[in-house]
């Protein structure tokens, strides 16, 4: 299953929002700088391309269909910007090798800006992971934002992360969420299946978002890992012991969900130890996260002080 959220022609939920955008944009009052914030892997960038070919796809041959709320995948906005040569649409987002957003990307989008429209349509600015952008591409595009061109709608995407306050200020800010049950309605929409057939239910914490239950899925499919009976003791060991986290970076934001649901389902008020190596673990997770630590040192001593303590 392909989850690029460019791919994605449905948008099954965030409607609530969609909605108060579409009718923005209908009053020609649409703001042209958007923050969107909510859980890695929640719909958030699905949600900006929707937006996007709703406005693009204006006055165009198959538009957007709001009653459905489904892009029209014949659209000639749609498919420009799929094959990457919208001249409406330009996309910032930390490239592979890199760990942040640098300086001569900013860079390459004013001079992208500075280029003539080919037509008077708006133009669309996607910047993904927006806490990833480091502090000299911050303060360039803080310049850019501070002038802004009327034609010209900038979408940031922060993924629950701390966002500089200068930078919120001037977004119109959007909270984006969604239930455990919402999630899964998703997930098994797109599968056209029960995922609970695939993934055991405790293995659900409140912090699963589609994106987290599909690489689950991919994860039970690739390294044979049993998530309907296993229970969440032998997940992790396995996780662990197999290392299946240096294959894939974005399995470790997998097992810090998983170490964390481990404490709340076993913590009580009862067990001072269990309670202060919560606490003990959850600044290590933190600490990793913010200055890029070795996260093996925090699995193996959690492997060790708990999961064989």
């Amino acid at each position: 299953m392909n989850l690029n959220p460019l791919t994605q022609i449905n948008l099954f939920e965030h409607k609530e929002i969609f909605n108060q955008l579409y009718k923005l944009s209908k009053n020609d009052t649409l703001p042209n700088k958007i923050l969107l914030s909510g859980e890695k892997g929640i719909g958030k960038s699905t949600l900006a391309y929707h937006l996007i070919n709703l406005v693009l796809s204006e006055n165009e041959e198959h538009p957007y269909d709001f009653e459905k709320n489904k892009i029209n995948p014949d659209n000639k906005s749609y498919k420009l910007i799929l094959n990457k040569s919208n001249p409406n649409f330009y996309l910032i987002d930390v490239l592979e090798e890199k760990k942040n957003i640098d300086i001569n990307q900013i860079r390459e989008l004013i001079i992208n800006l500075n280029k003539s429209s080919f037509n008077n349509k708006k133009r669309f600015v996607l910047i993904d992971n927006i806490e990833l952008l480091n502090l000299n591409s911050i303060n360039a595009l803080l310049k850019i934002l501070e002038e802004p061109n009327e034609n010209i709608n900038f979408i940031l995407i922060n993924n629950n992360k701390r966002v500089l306050p200068t930078l919120k200020s001037r977004c119109l800010n959007f909270k984006v969420f969604l239930t455990k049950d919402q999630s899964i309605r998703i997930v098994n929409q797109l599968l056209d299946d029960d995922i609970n057939t695939i993934i055991n239910n405790k293995l659900f914490d409140y912090y699963a978002t589609p994106g987290k239950l599909f690489k689950l899925i991919k994860l039970s499919e690739e390294y044979d890992l049993d998530f309907v009976n296993s229970n969440l003791n032998r997940t992790l060991t396995t996780m662990i012991k197999n290392k299946i986290y240096k294959k894939d970076k974005s399995i470790i934001e997998i097992i810090y969900s998983f170490i964390e649901l481990y404490f709340r389902n076993n913590i009580s008020s009862k067990n001072i130890n269990l309670l202060k190596s919560y606490h003990y673990f959850l600044e290590k997770i933190n600490n990793t996260r913010t200055y890029n630590l070795d996260e093996e040192t925090l699995f193996m001593e959690f492997e060790d002080k708990i999961l064989n303590g």
